[in-house]
């Protein structure tokens, strides 16, 4: 019985990233329309915008609403849909291809659901690697493995961050309190954009509310003013129950060994949160890179995530 739910949920999970995949096709063929291969300054072409979404309104519901035969009852409810699914194109396609003319600073992109989240990640992991969509399929996220947050309604900034993992994540925050196993091996991994980010981050982290008196240590990793190998001796000798970083030095200590993802069940995505040029950290290409090279593209964490063990938060 259990290796029948087990196959169960794997081929739950096949189905989602198959989906996931198709969508994703759809949207970086279209991008790769022009033949400037996903980069940031992309801006898609009026012409082929149209052509594509006459496209994806046939292949999707394969019915013209002026076929002969049609009621006009359902030919209006066809013609809605069509609508509906066009605006979500749209909307997929802009943020993917960070052609945001304003950015909503009231909105997060993290506020979506876990498919519509996979999706957005899929594109950008396209961007990041440099890789065609036929070469994504054993590298995507699967939806299954992104949690879902869309129950917050909050602004999701460090203030709130306590109250967000306990309504949203409620065994991060028991395990958060526990007693931590094994040295370098933290519960969650919050990957955030800069220094300072990061010591706005660690400074919640360390706060009783959230880790009580049992909880292991935080780890703060950067690169500035502390060298890899010092990191990696912390690491060694020190039970952690959560490290907040850079992608750049997260990812160096999981090339060391030094980070283990033993005991990982979360990664955090600091998505929300802006610089002074309005970017959040996926939007910029080197730091963006690092994150789905050397961090989610491990191959523990990959293998962690693909198998439902790691969700991925996007906060």
């Amino acid at each position: 019985m259990k290796g029948r739910k087990s196959r169960q949920t794997h081929n739950g999970q096949e189905d989602d990233i198959e989906k996931v995949s198709c969508h994703v096709k759809i949207i970086l063929f279209s991008m790769l329309g022009n033949g400037d291969d996903l980069q940031d300054d992309f801006v898609p072409d009026a012409n082929l915008e149209e052509e594509e979404e006459e496209s994806l309104e046939e292949s999707e519901y394969g019915v013209n609403q002026n076929q002969p035969g049609s009621t006009a009852e359902s030919s209006d409810a066809k013609k809605r849909k069509r609508l509906r699914e066009r605006e979500k194109f749209k909307k997929r396609r802009k943020l993917a291809s960070g052609a945001n003319e304003e950015v909503d600073l009231e909105h997060s992109d993290a506020e979506q659901s876990p498919h519509e989240l996979a999706e957005y990640l899929a594109v950008l992991q396209a961007k990041a690697l440099n890789k065609l969509p036929l070469e994504l399929d054993d590298l995507l996220i699967p939806p299954t493995s992104i949690a879902d947050t869309t129950m917050w309604s909050s602004s999701r900034t460090l203030d709130n961050f306590i109250d967000f993992v306990g309504k949203v994540l409620p065994s991060l925050r028991l395990r958060l309190s526990q007693r931590s196993k094994t040295n370098g091996s933290p519960t969650l991994l919050f990957v955030a954009g800069a220094a300072l980010r990061v010591v706005d981050v660690t400074r919640v982290l360390k706060d009783k509310k959230l880790r009580g008196d049992k909880g292991g240590e935080v780890a703060k990793l950067f690169a500035k003013h502390f060298k890899l190998s010092e990191h990696i001796s912390y690491l060694r000798r020190t039970k952690i129950g959560s490290a907040v970083g850079t992608p750049g030095r997260i990812g160096k200590l999981l090339e060391a060994d030094a980070l283990s993802v033993s005991q990982l069940t979360h990664i955090i995505l600091d998505v929300t949160f802006r610089d002074a040029k309005k970017r959040n950290m996926l939007d910029i290409p080197e730091t963006r890179e690092e994150v789905f090279k050397t961090v989610l593209g491990a191959p523990k964490v990959l293998e962690g995530i693909r198998s439902g063990k790691i969700q991925v938060v996007l906060l």
